[in-house]
């Protein structure tokens, strides 16, 4: 029994640090129907990263969650990798030195994790993980700042897993589902079923290049046109997963173009609505759907169940 530590609260808290400000979320999943996010809120910087966080430790109680935090797009590489022919206990160390010739820096020098990819093994292909690889340096940087500000950071976390997170709260139960998050840095589309990720890739189009009431028809088709190679590529690759619907996220004219995807792709296409899958009663800024786009990640971040292995 511990009479004198602090009370830990559940769930888990995201904190992503960037430029000009922190963004922090915290959700509470367990003993809940739906997931609650508790807390969604930009803080603007005063002072360093370490500073603000900080003064955000002591005025938040940070040190009573547990945090987790996500990688960069540009600091890390996703890779497709066969499965290793190993026990599941080694798995992760063999995926280690099959992607020794991916990279560009020693693998020595790179933290690695791996997750796997269910169903490969059905098509009649080997079986896949996806691997993830980022530099010591790098892994170390993105800590420092929480551990100068003494906050205890559990978990470094990607993007394409805090989406994956949140796509499964909008599949349908045996269906595959695609999912296309806009945000300030650009787009992730992934694959997801049964609440694991398939595939994920990037499309160079971000929340900020979308102006409203503009004629977008050209960046509109482009995107359709990256979404129609994905959809395909995906399709044969897992042919045994069949998607049932594309789900965007909110950007500017946004009805436009889910309008214009749902003519030109071969699956439905739906916006995004948070409220649809979360309760978010004390944060009603996520009412805004431009806002829900801003956050989609960092709730998909703290979506985790359990504690941190």
């Amino acid at each position: 029994m511990n009479l004198f530590g602090k009370k830990q609260r559940p769930g888990w808290l995201c904190l992503n640090l960037h430029a000009d400000r922190i963004d922090l979320s915290h959700v509470l999943v367990e003993g809940k129907q739906r997931p609650e996010v508790l807390l969604c809120e930009s803080f603007r910087k005063e002072g360093s990263d370490v500073d603000t966080l900080r003064r955000l430790r002591k005025e938040l109680n940070l040190d009573r969650y547990q945090c987790t935090t996500l990688l960069k797009s540009n600091e890390y590489q996703m890779l497709t990798v066969d499965a290793p022919n190993v026990p599941a206990a080694e798995a992760k160390n063999a995926v280690r030195w099959s992607i020794k010739d991916m990279i560009d820096y020693p693998v020595e020098t790179a933290v690695v994790d791996a997750v796997r990819v269910p169903g490969a093994e059905n098509a009649g292909r080997a079986a896949q993980m996806l691997a993830v690889a980022a530099r010591n340096e790098v892994i170390a940087a993105a800590i420092q700042p929480f551990n100068d500000a003494d906050i205890d950071l559990e978990v470094v976390d990607v993007p394409e897993l805090a989406q994956r997170n949140m796509a499964t709260l909008f599949e349908q139960q045996g269906r595959g589902l695609a999912m296309l998050c806009f945000d300030d840095g650009g787009a992730l589309l992934t694959f997801t079923s049964g609440g694991e990720l398939y595939q994920a890739r990037r499309i160079e189009v971000s929340l900020r290049d979308f102006v409203p009431g503009a004629d977008e028809t050209e960046r509109y088709d482009r995107i359709a046109l990256e979404l129609q190679r994905s959809l395909d590529h995906f399709d044969r690759q897992f042919r045994s997963v069949s998607v049932s619907r594309l789900v965007i996220s909110q950007v500017p004219d946004a009805d436009r173009l889910a309008e214009y995807l749902g003519a030109n792709l071969t699956v439905p296409v739906s916006l995004l609505d948070l409220g649809q899958v979360v309760d978010f009663p004390g944060v009603p800024e996520l009412r805004d759907p431009l806002r829900q786009s801003q956050c989609l990640q960092m709730i998909g971040a703290a979506l985790r169940e359990g504690a941190a292995i």
